[in-house]
């Protein structure tokens, strides 16, 4: 039987020489490789309480939105600058060379929601730990992060430390 990870493409030297990118559509373009990770992503929120989740732009779309459709609970796009039509909150996020930011719509999230993020990647953590901020400033408590991938070496988890991290599969020193 396939795991995930037998799914996920490994390209060298992308988007730069020295980087091994880890691409996900190798899942996406498989019906098999797609259920078998809605299906585990699903079993790591599955007992968890929860009242929604939300998908980090836009791989993180890609994966919440069905999870939100198994879980029956309602989804929220996480999504670049200027890209929600509505009254946003945002958090700005170191990247390699230079920041960027991401917002949610104010009315997304109430105090006391408890909300699951989720990504396809966790590398350094910053567009997470973004989003979280974004829900607690919002008033609603970020129950558990989860991802496809995990970058060990990038020391993401390490950023999110105050939070629940899981991840399908981990790549270490690649």
């Amino acid at each position: 039987m396939k795991k995930v990870e037998d799914y996920i493409i490994s390209i060298p030297d992308f988007p730069k020489p020295g980087i091994l990118f880890r691409d996900v559509t190798g899942i996406t373009n498989s019906g098999e490789g797609l259920k078998l990770a809605l299906d585990e992503l699903y079993a790591l929120i599955k007992e968890d309480e929860y009242d929604l989740i939300a998908g980090a732009e836009s791989r993180g779309f890609i994966f919440g939105t069905p999870l939100s459709y198994l879980a029956e609970k309602p989804f929220v796009p996480v999504r670049k600058k200027g890209k929600l039509p509505r009254e946003t909150v945002s958090a700005d996020y170191a990247l390699e060379y230079g920041t960027a930011t991401i917002e949610i719509h104010k009315d997304a999230i109430k105090p006391g929601d408890k909300v699951i993020l989720i990504d396809d990647l966790l590398a350094t953590g910053g567009t997470m730990e973004a989003a979280a901020r974004l829900v607690e400033e919002l008033g609603g408590e970020v129950v558990k992060m989860i991802f496809v991938i995990e970058l060990v070496d990038l020391k993401g988890r390490e950023k999110l430390s105050k939070y629940k991290v899981e991840s399908l599969v981990q790549y270490e020193g690649e």
